[in-house]
């Protein structure tokens, strides 16, 4: 594991307003193609845009994040020329093989719509998915990877490997690609971030690479990781922490968000820490004799209203967000205890250490000025996704080529996910796609749980892991592809 590091994201290709996983996709559209698949700019683009889109509701504005945003007057939003980096107009994936990629999730799309089905009527909380690591690991090995369950004594993780030998010169150059699967649902709403749809994915896009290996006899090594606990728990980082990721090349996976039809998005999200916070005081009765208590519940108010006056020397993209529960709490005994679960986000991980020790003073404040005792508690924290550019231009190629989709690039909204861990350790790619949702229905609502349900969801799904395995097998085949995506900062 790094030490805590500071990020330095993608090149900024926007500069954008924007909430939280409540859209994984930026304001602005990017890339938008005419049919011939050439890209619009300047004053056509813009003009285009103001006839085209039709603006939702302000309502709407703030719940989806997701609607064309540029404005000459505020400033918001940068077009960007920037051309896709030189070795993508050398050499570019044989057309062969990508449709052997597609022919192959074509053949398996029924296969693939029932594990994913089945996951989603099996919604398990963090670390308790044992449902889909059965249910993954036999899916896995009946195509023909070798499967390691309970990976590295993690009840619920899991590891599907297949090498292909090659022949000749392929052999001097195997790699190691690696891709994940998400398992977890949320408490209450079921599947309400589709990580049913990623766990087929990852599924997806390991078994359509290991064909193209197969195909073109091209030396390399697929590592399917089944990582449990996104949403809370850090799985990802345990696995880290116990050696997962340390011989791969690079990491791929995707994730499903709400948006326009036909679009995706690359961004580095934000980094992310937990704290649990409790307030010990002295219960007593609240009509006869509250001058004998300390009031637990007063401290966690104090602390709301605290954090809440900070928030105006917050930087527009921090977040302080979190809730309070107590304890067999009745109004006539004033709490003897209370406790806060508050989060905190952040760019980078540098500004959310100063943003939290902020916040953990607003809490050991309301403890001083209410007489209670106070524990805190810091969870492992997420780092910010270090999108590689190399792999992130070649993504919004393929996607773009192979089936017209657009790709958002730049700063986005404001996401967490342990997956940005992940690529502090090995080159990685995280873009989002969009799903069909409900109005005011994006990830972490019960709505988006029936969009995660939807065939017009997994069709989706399929478009995205094609080209996310046309990138792994690249990575395979490509020696010159593979050390740009090395060599590639994420200054870059």
């Amino acid at each position: 594991m790094v030490g805590q590091p500071s990020f330095a994201s993608l090149p900024t290709e926007t500069r954008v307003q924007a909430g939280c996983w409540s859209s994984l996709l930026s304001l602005l559209r990017i890339r938008r193609s005419d049919q011939k698949g050439t890209v619009t700019s300047g004053l056509e683009a813009q003009l285009r845009r103001e006839r085209d889109v039709v603006q939702p509701p302000a309502y709407v504005h703030f719940a989806q994040h997701w609607y064309d945003s540029y404005d000459d007057r505020t400033g918001l939003v940068r077009l960007s020329d920037k051309p896709p980096p030189t070795y993508a107009q050398k050499e570019e994936i044989p057309s062969e093989i990508l449709q052997i990629i597609q022919d192959k999730l074509k053949k398996l799309s029924p296969e693939l719509r029932k594990l994913s089905m089945d996951i989603w009527h099996h919604p398990e909380i963090m670390y308790e998915e044992k449902y889909a690591h059965d249910r993954l690991t036999q899916f896995m090995t009946t195509h023909g990877f070798t499967v390691t369950p309970h990976y590295l004594g993690m009840e619920t993780a899991w590891k599907a490997t297949f090498t292909h030998p090659g022949s000749g010169k392929t052999q001097r150059q195997a790699r190691t690609i690696g891709v994940n699967s998400e398992m977890d649902a949320l408490a209450g709403i079921g599947h309400a971030c589709g990580h049913n749809l990623i766990a087929m994915s990852g599924a997806a896009v390991a078994i359509a690479i290991k064909a193209a290996l197969q195909h073109h006899d091209v030396a390399g090594t697929i590592v399917l990781l089944g990582t449990p606990a996104e949403e809370a728990g850090g799985g990802k980082i345990t696995l880290i922490e116990r050696g997962a990721y340390k011989d791969m090349d690079a990491c791929i996976m995707s994730h499903p968000s709400g948006g326009p039809e036909n679009h995706t998005g690359i961004s580095p999200g934000v980094a992310c820490q937990h704290m649990e916070v409790e307030f010990f005081g002295h219960g007593a009765h609240a009509g006869a004799a509250p001058w004998e208590a300390q009031n637990a519940l007063d401290a966690a108010f104090v602390a709301y209203a605290s954090i809440s006056a900070l928030r105006q020397q917050m930087k527009p993209d921090h977040r302080v967000h979190g809730v309070i529960s107590g304890r067999d709490w009745v109004p006539n005994i004033v709490p003897d205890y209370a406790k806060m679960h508050y989060i905190v986000r952040a760019p980078t991980w540098a500004e959310l250490e100063a943003l939290r020790d902020r916040v953990k003073a607003c809490f050991e404040a309301a403890a001083l000025a209410t007489a209670c005792k106070i524990e805190v508690a810091l969870h492992t924290g997420y780092y910010n996704v270090r999108q590689n550019s190399v792999l992130a231009q070649e993504y919004a190629r393929l996607v773009d080529d192979m089936y017209g989709m657009s790709t958002e690039i730049g700063d986005g909204p404001k996401y967490s996910t342990d997956f940005g861990n992940v690529t502090f350790e090995v080159p990685g790619l995280h873009p989002s796609y969009a799903i069909p949702t409900e109005p005011n229905g994006q990830n972490h609502t019960p709505q988006f749980t029936k969009a995660a349900a939807t065939p017009e969801a997994h069709d989706a799904t399929l478009k995205v892991a094609a080209a996310m395995a046309a990138i792994g097998f690249r990575v395979l085949q490509d020696a010159e592809f593979a050390d740009e995506v090395s060599a590639t900062s994420p200054d870059e």
